[in-house]
């Protein structure tokens, strides 16, 4: 018998306002993918993504060899939902014969590749992903009380002879076709993911043409060409910032490293890694965080900076390894500086080969100039901006003192009532649930009750406590087994009736 998941189908026709889908997916991450796994085992929904890119992928820039992701494997798509899931990363092993392998590794912390990987076998098989499909706009069609979805089918073009897109369209695909099409949806969930971010000071080199000023999600594709510069400097202190900066130390030559690693933080610090500590990535901690009034909120993220901006110690201890050891070869200190407690006040090009950065210490109050010939930014990413995606909705959004979207306890904005259909965000909530909202770890249970809080009777039983830790003295949303409320009746008749 095969253990194999079952093949896509055949594409079927777009959905129609006379049988419009369940829940319609914008954009194909980790967290929208692990919503269609979860979704492909509930009958009575039908669901489907779109996502513009052409296939599945996980921070390409970022799978150094050897890198892996900070959290257990049974954090993959589905296990803390649903272990018995076909969709899951043992699942996955056993169909590409390597569960025993694996087994006698005894590796909790999987690789980054190996995970993208993981999550590309699963976009390759499961039903309802279309991917070259860059949703344009989002209404809500009063008439049917449905969400009206507008695409654009990207692919290359039959025609040798077809106009060229990008001369009036930069963002398109040399000898890309484009078929304009529609959907239907009653619920919407945005999973579109989030994009690089580049500190103001370095924006004007960053978007320069030929200045080796990169993110680091461009890492490897610049990688060769950085090993060969005289001087790079890295900014940022977060695990990317560790990886890339380890991976150009151990590569460079000894004794001419070449490297200067700045970061904003006072320290480069672990990662918060204690198993009570790691009890705020629970769902109780996302629920407490939920209730607390919005400007406790805003003063608590800040401050949690280490549970998910530090570094793995097994990334510091490399990191100090590989510059004792060097310091031994070398017989003295090697060609690398690290520098926390720095920001970087301005930016600019002193030469054809030459990068110049303002310096300011921020305890010691003393500026400085820096020269260098190569920047990689580890800086993070920030939510990718929704608005003209959904700005046929916006003056249903409500909108909280900061004019953020509010986000109920299911991860649904909070729309006027006139809006039947709820539509839900994916790692756009870290303002209204916390620390835990990009982390994989939570993507299972995420998922789980947003399908769970779309139907009559609950898909997936969901534990009522998950942590130690009790946080704080009031009731933080413990409701039994389920988590994840039914919605309006109009809208969960249908599923009711449906549902085998």
């Amino acid at each position: 018998m095969s253990t194999a998941p079952p093949t896509r189908p055949a594409a079927e026709p777009a959905p129609t306002a006379d049988r419009p889908l369940d829940l319609a997916g914008v954009g194909i991450g980790p967290f929208n993918l692990s919503l269609a796994a979860l979704a492909h085992g509930v009958p009575a929904l039908r669901t489907a993504c779109y996502e513009q890119r052409p296939a599945f992928h996980w921070h390409p820039g970022l799978l150094i060899d050897g890198a892996t992701i900070q959290v257990p494997f049974l954090a993959d798509l589905v296990t803390l939902a649903d272990p018995t899931s076909p969709w899951s990363f043992l699942h996955y092993l056993k169909a590409h014969e390597r569960l025993f392998p694996f087994y006698i590794a005894e590796r909790f912390h999987i690789e980054r590749a190996e995970y993208d990987a993981y999550c590309r076998w699963v976009s390759e098989q499961l039903p309802g992903l279309h991917f070259g499909h860059r949703v344009d706009a989002v209404r809500w069609d009063h008439e049917h009380q449905l969400f009206e979805i507008d695409y654009t089918r990207l692919g290359p073009a039959a025609d040798p002879h077809t106009p060229d897109p990008t001369a009036t369209d930069p963002t398109a695909t040399d000898q890309e076709s484009r078929t304009p099409g529609r959907a239907y949806a009653r619920n919407l969930v945005l999973g579109v993911g989030t994009e690089p971010y580049v500190p103001e000071p370095l924006r004007p080199l960053a978007d320069a043409p030929n200045v080796p000023v990169l993110h680091s999600s461009d890492y490897l594709e610049h990688r060769e060409r950085l090993l060969a510069t005289g001087h790079v400097t890295v900014i940022g202190s977060g695990q990317s910032g560790a990886e890339v900066f380890l991976d150009l130390l151990r590569n460079r030559p000894l004794g001419a490293e070449g490297l200067h690693w700045l970061a904003r933080t006072p320290a480069f610090a672990p990662m918060e890694y204690s198993k009570l500590g790691l009890e705020q990535f629970s769902p109780d901690y996302t629920r407490y965080f939920h209730t607390l009034p919005e400007p406790v909120r805003d003063q608590l993220l800040p401050r949690q900076w280490q549970l998910y901006k530090g570094i793995a110690h097994e990334t510091i201890d490399a990191i100090h390894q590989e510059l004792y050891r060097r310091a031994q070869h070398a017989d003295g200190w090697p060609g690398a500086v690290l520098t926390p407690g720095v920001t970087v006040r301005t930016a600019g090009r002193i030469a054809a080969a030459r990068l110049e950065l303002h310096l300011e210490h921020i305890q010691q109050g003393t500026r400085a100039r820096h020269t260098t010939e190569a920047v990689v930014l580890a800086t993070g990413y920030r939510e990718r901006p929704v608005d003209t995606l959904l700005a046929a909705l916006d003056p249903y959004i409500r909108r909280d003192a900061s004019e953020r979207p509010r986000v109920d306890a299911d991860h649904r904005l909070v729309l006027d009532p006139m809006i039947k259909g709820s539509v839900y965000v994916q790692n756009a909530e870290r303002h209204t649930h916390g620390v835990g909202t990009p982390d994989l770890g939570l993507a299972a249970w995420r998922s789980a009750v947003i399908l769970n809080s779309l139907l009559a009777e609950p898909a997936y039983r969901l534990p009522s406590r998950t942590a130690f830790t009790t946080f704080g003295l009031q009731p933080s949303g413990r409701c039994g087994t389920v988590i994840g409320s039914p919605h309006l009746p109009d809208q969960r008749g249908p599923l009711a009736r449906t549902r085998t």
